[in-house]
């Protein structure tokens, strides 16, 4: 069902209520209240009001139709790989990169109180990113992962069920929306865990070169259907002295015969190498699409 735990309804109409009077300034989100998209929104964006969404397309479509002036999705995790399919997601939005943001992530284990030191947990509800982050300790001490859609939802989950052997991996914060007792903090795997966000608007933000304000181009492309095409595309942004800091491939329909690949660069059309490499990946591909150039939220390299 398509629809927030009980436990959290009463927050989400508190924040869309705020939105809807100023959509300018929402900034939608993928999850309950109290879900690591949600902190990373008020962070990224303090002036923004946080607008809850129940998945990934529905924040993007919140931008599309005028309810959130931004939208901030996490495309990637330090320990866990890809979070969003931005790859699908964002071409078929119409959306812009217009920023990035990087958030540490810490999970707590949580459950409905009051706990007594006989109480086990035998299982936890949480978003596949968490319970990836967090599988050695779940593995350690034999508790089952269950998923669900939101950290944050799987806390309210948890809290409507009331079943005080079923857990819950989300922020710290969600025990306090959810009235849920912390049994343990920072119970990921890595300690220097780390997620990516993009920033999306439905307009791009035309940043240009500017040596004092490095930035970062995000685009898709498929390569012509010819032996060595895609070596061809990575040799135009070597030889330009372009750094290419991500490439990801990803299949298009179920004939496995058109691949598409999704790439980051350091820098911005206007700068004469961006160009000329810009320039020989479209000769060598199909199509070619940027999906924005925005300021570098953290140094790369």
């Amino acid at each position: 069902m398509k629809s927030f735990p009980a436990p959290a309804l009463h927050i989400v109409d508190a924040l869309r209520s705020a939105a809807a009077a100023d959509p300018v300034r929402a900034i939608a989100f993928q999850g309950s209240p109290g879900a690591n998209s949600h902190r990373a929104a008020i962070e990224a964006r303090p002036d923004a009001l946080p607008l809850p969404c129940f998945g990934f397309e529905d924040a993007l479509e919140a931008v599309k139709d005028g309810r959130a002036g931004q939208a901030i999705i996490p495309i990637e995790n330090s320990q866990h790989g890809r979070v969003a399919d931005i790859h699908f997601l964002l071409p078929e939005s119409g959306l812009s990169i217009v920023g990035e943001y990087f958030m540490p992530i810490h999970h707590a284990l949580m459950a409905p109180g009051p706990r007594t030191d006989g109480d086990r947990i035998e299982a936890v509800y949480s978003h596949p990113q968490a319970l990836g982050q967090s599988r050695k300790y779940l593995h350690e001490r034999g508790i089952t992962p269950l998923s669900y859609i939101d950290t944050a939802g799987a806390a309210a989950h948890v809290a409507e069920i009331g079943d005080r052997t079923i857990g819950a991996i989300a922020p710290a914060i969600a025990a306090e929306h959810y009235g849920l007792e912390i049994i343990e903090n920072n119970v990921e795997d890595a300690h220097d865990n780390m997620t990516r966000f993009v920033i999306l608007a439905d307009r791009p933000t035309f940043i240009t070169h500017d040596e004092s304000k490095p930035a970062m181009t995000t685009f898709i492309f498929e390569v012509k259907n010819i032996p060595a095409a895609l070596y061809k595309v990575l040799g135009g942004f070597a030889t330009n002295g372009v750094n290419m800091t991500k490439l990801e491939s990803y299949q298009i329909g179920a004939s496995f015969s058109a691949t598409m690949f999704y790439a980051d660069i350091i820098g911005a059309p206007g700068d004469p190498a961006v160009d000329r490499a810009l320039e020989e990946c479209a000769f060598h591909s199909k199509e070619l699409r940027l999906l924005g150039t925005y300021e570098q939220a953290r140094k790369r390299g």
